[in-house]
C-alpha cells in the first residue's frame, strides 16, 4: 500500500518550506513520491515553491478552490484515487492552513482509497514565533490541526533559548487543546526542536515513521464559516524597490484586518520571477524560475477595499483583478 503523510500546520506556520525538505529527503533515500497540494483558494501560491522538486520521481499535483466544500472534496477524492492508481511509495498532502481534520480521515477511509492507501505520519509545523494573542477561532486551528499529529515541527526557532521558547509554545498549545475538550496533552518528546538546516537522514527516517494519534475534540467551528480568509490579487506588477515598503504599510493598516502572512509571486524588472513570503515580523523574496503574478492575503477581518487602495496606489498592470 501506498504510505500518505499529512502536512498540516495553521495560516504562516512554515508547511511549504519544511515539505521541501522532507520531500527531498525522501527522494534521496530513492522513494518515489506525489505531492498534492490541497487548497481552498482560487489559486495555490506554494506550487510556485515546490516546482524544482518535479521529477521523474517526484509529481506534483493541486486542488484549488471553486465550488463549495463538498465540490472541493470530490476533488481531493478523485485525485488520490488517481494517483492511488499509479502506486508511488508515497503521497505527501499540504492541506490549507484553515482545515478540517476530518476531511482527510473520513477520505481515506472511504473504497476504494482504503485498499490503497495506508496513513502514514501526520506532521504538524507550528511556527516558535506564534503570536500569544491569537483569536479565539485561530487557536481552535492551531489545536484541532494539532491534535493527531505523530509529531510537531517547530519552525523559526530563536537562536537563543530554543528549549525556553518550545516549552512556552507546549504550554499553550495544551492549553487550547483542553479549551476543545481534547484528552491528548503533548510533552517534549513529541516535538522536533531543531533547526531544520541541522536535520540527518535519521531525523526524517524518524518523522517517516511518527505515525499519527486517534485523538477527538468538540468543533467549536466549521472552517467554512471562520473569519480568517483570504483576498487573491492577480496581474499585479509592483515597483520592485517598494514591495517591502508597500507590504510593512498593509500590515501597519489596522483598516486592512489582522494580516498572518501575504505570499504569492510577482514579476521582477528583468523579465524573471521571485516569490513573495512574508509576515509582519519579516519578508522574504527569492528568485524562482516561473510563476505568475499574484499576491494571496491571510487574515483576520479582512478588508478587499482598503487592500485594494494600497495595491492599486503602486499597480502597473492594466488586467489587475483581486477577489
Amino acid at each position: 500500500m501506498t504510505k500518505i503523510d499529512l502536512i498540516t500546520g495553521i495560516l504562516g506556520a512554515g508547511k511549504t518550506t519544511f515539505l521541501l525538505k522532507y520531500a527531498r529527503a525522501l527522494l534521496d533515500r530513492g522513494e518515489n513520491i506525489a505531492i498534492l497540494e490541497n487548497d481552498f483558494g482560487a489559486v495555490n501560491a506554494d506550487m510556485v515553491l515546490l516546482q524544482e522538486l518535479r521529477s521523474d520521481r517526484c509529481k506534483l499535483e493541486m486542488i484549488s478552490g471553486g465550488g463549495d466544500a463538498h465540490c472541493h472534496r470530490r476533488r481531493f477524492r478523485t485525485q488520490l484515487i488517481a494517483l492511488g492508481m499509479e502506486h508511488p511509495d508515497r503521497v505527501i498532502v499540504e492541506p490549507s492552513g484553515i482545515y478540517d481534520m476530518d476531511e482527510f480521515f473520513d477520505i481515506i477511509h472511504e473504497p476504494p482509497l482504503d485498499r490503497w492507501f495506508e496513513i502514514g505520519s501526520i506532521l504538524t509545523v507550528i511556527n516558535a514565533e506564534t503570536e500569544t494573542d491569537l483569536t479565539d477561532e485561530m487557536e481552535y486551528l492551531l489545536a484541532s490541526e494539532a491534535a493527531c499529529a505523530g509529531k510537531l515541527i517547530l519552525s523559526k526557532l530563536p537562536a537563543q533559548s530554543p528549549e525556553t521558547c518550545a516549552e512556552a509554545l507546549l504550554g499553550r498549545l495544551n492549553q487550547a487543546l483542553t479549551a476543545i475538550r481534547c484528552d491528548r496533552q503533548f510533552t517534549a518528546a513529541d516535538m522536533l526542536c531543531k533547526d531544520w538546516n541541522t536535520l540527518t537522514a535519521e531525523d526524517f527516517s524518524a518523522l517517516t515513521a511518527a505515525g499519527y494519534r486517534n485523538a477527538s475534540y468538540v468543533k467549536k467551528y466549521a472552517v467554512d464559516t471562520l473569519r480568517s480568509g483570504v483576498h487573491y490579487f492577480m496581474h499585479i506588477r509592483l515597483p520592485e524597490m517598494q514591495i517591502r515598503e508597500i507590504l510593512q504599510d498593509i500590515f501597519a493598516d489596522a483598516d486592512c484586518g489582522r494580516i498572518y502572512r501575504i505570499k504569492g509571486s510577482l514579476p521582477d524588472e528583468n523579465g524573471g520571477w521571485f516569490s513573495i513570503n512574508a509576515m509582519p515580523e519579516k519578508i522574504e523574496m527569492r528568485p524562482v524560475l516561473n510563476a505568475q503574478a499574484v499576491l494571496i492575503v491571510i487574515g483576520d477581518g479582512l478588508s478587499l477595499d482598503a487592500l485594494n487602495a494600497h495595491f492599486r496606489q503602486h499597480n502597473t498592470d492594466p488586467k489587475f483583478v483581486s477577489i
